[in-house]
C-alpha cells in the first residue's frame, strides 16, 4: 500500500497516427518532456497550483486542462476521498502535433497513480489519459497517450494497448516549424467522406505497413508508410509541407509525413545518420519557406512514461 505524499513523473513527445495509421498508431519521441508533479493534501479533489514554461495561456479549471481532468478521472474511479495538489513543467510546445496536451495528461496520470493506495500498472491509466486528451483534442484518441504510456509504437485501440515490434536501428527525425495549429482546426478539414477505393488504399499501406514492422523488413515499411486519406487535407495547411516531405525522402527516409495533426513533420529512417540527415533536410525545406524550425532525432522504440525522483 501506497505512502508516499509526493510524487514526479514525465512524458515524452510522441508521434501521431504515424502516417497511415489514423487515431490508431503512435509513437513516443525522447526529445522535450512535460513533467508533473502531484502532491497529497488534506481535502478531497484536484488542484493545479502552478503551470511552468507554457508556450500560451492555459486554464487551471480542472475541466478544461488534460491534466487535471485525467487525474480527476483517475481519483474518481480509485480514490475519491484522495486530494492531490499537481504543478506542471511543460517541456513539449503546444499546438506542434507533438502530443503536448497529451503528455500533460499522462504525466499527471502518471504521478497522481503513485499516489494511490494501491497504484495501478500503466497500461491501466489509458482510459483515464483519454479523458484527459478529450479536453483538448475533442475526441477520445489514444495514439499519443497510448504511445507516452508505454513508449515505442503502440496501436491504440478505444480500450486496448499494443505496444508493437519494430527493428532496433529505426530511428525517427521529427522537424516543427514556429507555427501552431490546433488539432480542432486540423481534424475540421477532415468531415468529408472518402471514396471507398482511398480507403482500400490506405488499409492496404496500414497492412504493408504493420507486416513490414513485425517482420524489419524495410522495404515493407516503406511502402506501407504513406497516407492516401489525411495527409492531402491536412498538407495545405503547413507551408513548404510537399517540399518538406520530398527532402526528407531524397535524404534517404523510408518515409514521411504529418505528425499527429500539424505541423510538425516527421521520417522514420533506417539508422541514426540518416535521421539526422532527413532532419537537416527538412529543416532546411521550412527555411526556404521562411520558417524557422526545430530538429530533433531518436529511436522509435523509445521509453514511455517514467517516475522521477520528487
Amino acid at each position: 500500500m501506497s505512502t508516499v505524499h509526493r510524487a514526479q513523473a514525465s512524458a515524452p513527445a510522441s508521434v501521431g497516427n504515424v502516417g497511415v495509421g489514423f487515431d490508431l498508431l503512435g509513437h513516443g519521441f525522447e526529445g522535450p518532456r512535460d513533467r508533473v508533479v502531484a502532491t497529497r493534501r488534506s481535502t478531497p479533489g484536484v488542484r493545479i497550483i502552478a503551470i511552468h514554461g507554457a508556450d500560451q495561456d492555459l486554464p487551471t479549471a480542472i475541466d478544461e486542462n488534460t491534466a487535471g481532468r485525467a487525474v480527476q478521472s483517475l481519483l474518481a474511479a480509485r480514490a475519491p476521498t484522495l486530494g492531490i495538489d499537481l504543478e506542471l513543467f511543460k517541456g513539449i510546445p503546444l499546438a506542434a502535433g507533438m502530443g503536448g496536451s497529451a503528455a500533460s495528461a499522462v504525466a499527471a496520470a502518471a504521478a497522481a497513480n503513485a499516489l494511490l493506495p494501491e497504484p495501478l500498472p500503466l497500461p491501466e491509466l489509458y482510459r483515464h489519459t483519454l479523458d484527459g486528451e478529450a479536453v483538448a483534442a475533442g475526441a477520445r484518441t489514444g495514439d499519443n497517450v497510448g504511445s507516452q504510456l508505454l513508449g515505442g509504437l503502440v496501436l491504440a485501440t478505444p480500450d486496448r494497448l499494443i505496444r508493437l515490434d519494430v527493428p532496433d536501428d529505426l530511428h525517427c527525425a521529427l522537424v516543427r516549424p514556429h507555427l501552431r495549429l490546433a488539432t480542432r482546426q486540423s481534424r475540421a478539414v477532415l468531415e468529408q467522406p472518402w471514396p471507398l477505393a482511398d480507403i482500400v488504399s490506405q488499409t492496404t499501406a496500414l497492412a504493408l505497413f504493420l507486416t513490414g514492422c513485425q517482420r524489419s523488413d524495410y522495404m515493407l515499411i516503406a511502402d506501407g508508410l504513406r497516407d492516401v486519406l489525411v495527409e492531402p487535407r491536412r498538407a495545405p495547411l503547413i507551408p513548404g509541407f510537399a517540399r518538406v516531405k520530398q527532402a526528407a525522402l531524397a535524404a534517404g527516409a523510408l518515409g514521411a509525413s504529418i505528425s499527429g495533426a500539424g505541423p510538425s513533420v516527421f521520417a522514420w529512417c533506417r539508422g541514426q545518420d540518416v535521421a539526422r540527415r532527413a532532419a537537416a533536410a527538412m529543416a532546411d525545406g521550412f527555411a526556404e519557406v521562411g520558417l524557422p524550425c526545430s530538429q530533433w532525432t531518436a529511436p522509435v522504440a523509445g521509453e514511455g512514461v517514467r517516475l522521477e525522483p520528487a
